[in-house]
């Protein structure tokens, strides 16, 4: 399975179809589970309880049942609504392990959760549940819950309903689950999973907005872009700082507010750290997603369970379950948009600062005194920043043990990925800030001109309603439209009309 088909399915409501080989691999699975089922010997999760009650032997007339008591046993979480992208993400890769043939659920347990995504029913699924390891047990399990026709779903256009009532109107029938298939139904990393994979895409695109931001402030304080050299940062070869400068480089050509001040009348040596060494730092973010990007690569073709059927036939119990190598990376990439944000927030501070703004009015204000300008809009970004250095704190160093200890090591990946969606929330804002801040001070800088590429971005928030510099007014909706500039793309697609695809 590749990233880019999860994002279809959580976001874009793509539909999923099953391979005829895949239901066929799963019968043949399904095969060796009904013979356990009829077993004496104890096989755990088939004629066993779970967890610390592993040792608890099931008679075989409470066998199905007891699949059914796991999941409505498991779907315990609390707290607010997880988002409709998450649990659909988290349903299409369970999906994906049920199609592997290595979990033992019968075809129909399979076919029924892909017509629930088809039909755009997404089971409610509640923030806190997850430890991150024995799978994302409560997440899963309320949409296991759901395929049995039992709890709470918003159908396709986000109305609250029993999963009964909203399944009969999709022509869908509830599953009765039998031996194995609750347990297969819960045990998997797809909440940490799905996550990671929806952050690295934002987090590729918000990097390329890193640059534009960080262009747009660089020209507006008159600093130089001879330091994003080709020839300099191949002395430090890593990929992403080479792509970050190669990005200034494009965003920066023909610049004629750049070319006013270079020449022997200028006598600045080198800029400040926040821009001369953007590349260094947003070739950090984009090496550490990239990482993180072939960690998910690999759970995407993994099969997570336990038990699980293998290929000769065994049933083998497993500790691939442990959400500990996603847990690590959606920690890693909380680091890097902190430090992203904390850069981008110290420019923003630098336009605003008459002392270090190389001549532009104090706080960009229309009538310094009088006028406040965006002052309070380097409050906002600092606010922001402030959390975003909390939420890198890593979650994954914690442990609480659970099931009278049997699960006595849990990674908290559920709450790594948890935190990131908040953080890249706020780098969002931090670069929306930045971007409408840098815009204003070109404008400031006018009758010189500043780049096509920067310029392109400055007309499009023009366009979109937000008023060049003048008396103070309202800020709080011209970050909001600059938010949704970053957010849905158009800050980037603006530049790009000029520079071409940013790396």
């Amino acid at each position: 399975m590749r990233a880019v088909d999860v994002v279809a399915v959580a976001r874009n409501g793509a539909g999923v179809q099953i391979a005829a080989e895949a239901l066929a691999q799963m019968q043949r699975s399904r095969t060796v589970v009904e013979a356990l089922a009829r077993d004496d010997v104890a096989h755990y999760g088939v004629s066993t309880g779970f967890g610390a009650l592993a040792t608890r032997h099931i008679p075989v007339e409470r066998r199905a049942q007891l699949q059914r008591s796991l999941v409505r046993s498991h779907a315990a979480g609390s707290g607010a609504e997880v988002e409709r992208e998450v649990v659909r993400a988290l349903m299409f890769l369970r999906l994906s392990t049920l199609a592997s043939g290595r979990t033992g659920v019968r075809p129909l347990v399979a076919t029924t959760y892909a017509a629930l995504l088809q039909a755009g029913i997404t089971p409610v699924v509640h923030e806190y549940g997850s430890l991150g390891c024995s799978g994302d047990l409560a997440p899963l399990a309320h949409c296991a819950l759901a395929l049995m026709g039992e709890g709470e779903v918003r159908t396709g256009g986000g109305e609250l309903k029993l999963a009964l009532d909203a399944m009969r109107e999709q022509g869908i029938e509830p599953v009765v689950l039998a031996e194995k298939e609750g347990l297969a139904l819960i045990n998997g990393t797809d909440g940490m999973l799905g996550m990671l994979v929806l952050a690295s895409h934002d987090l590729g695109e918000l990097l390329v907005v890193a640059d534009i931001a960080a262009a747009m402030s660089v020209e507006a304080l008159l600093g130089t872009d001879a330091v994003f050299a080709a020839d300099l940062q191949q002395l430090r070869p890593h990929p992403g700082q080479v792509a970050s400068a190669t990005n200034l480089r494009a965003l920066l050509a023909g610049s004629k507010i750049m070319a006013s001040h270079r020449g022997e009348g200028c006598t600045r040596v080198q800029d400040a750290y926040s821009l001369r060494c953007a590349p260094q730092v947003h070739g950090a973010a984009r090496d550490t997603l990239e990482h993180a990007t072939v960690v998910a690569a690999r759970e995407l073709c993994a099969t997570i369970d336990n038990p699980v059927v293998t290929l000769d036939g065994r049933v083998e119990s497993n500790g691939n379950f442990h959400g500990a190598p996603l847990g690590y990376v959606l920690d890693f990439l909380a680091i890097a948009v902190a430090d992203v944000a904390s850069m981008s927030e110290r420019r923003i501070d630098r336009l605003l600062d008459a002392n270090r703004n190389s001549g532009l009015p104090p706080f960009l204000a229309a009538e310094p005194g009088v006028d406040s300008g965006h002052m309070i809009a380097q409050y906002t970004a600092a606010a922001i920043v402030s959390d975003l250095k909390r939420l890198a704190a890593p979650a994954s160093v914690d442990s609480i043990p659970s099931s009278a200890m049997q699960e006595d090591h849990v990674s908290m990946g559920w709450h790594a990925a948890r935190k990131l969606r908040r953080a890249l929330d706020g780098l969002t804002r931090v670069l929306a800030i930045e971007v409408l801040t840098a815009a204003r001070a070109l404008d400031l800088r006018a009758p010189l001109e500043p780049a096509a590429a920067t310029r392109a971005v400055v007309q499009a928030l023009r366009n979109s309603g937000i008023a060049g510099p003048g008396p103070d007014r309202q800020l709080a909706p011209e970050i909001e439209v600059s938010v949704q500039a970053v957010r849905t793309g158009g800050v980037r697609a603006s530049a790009e009309t000029v520079t071409g695809a940013l790396s």
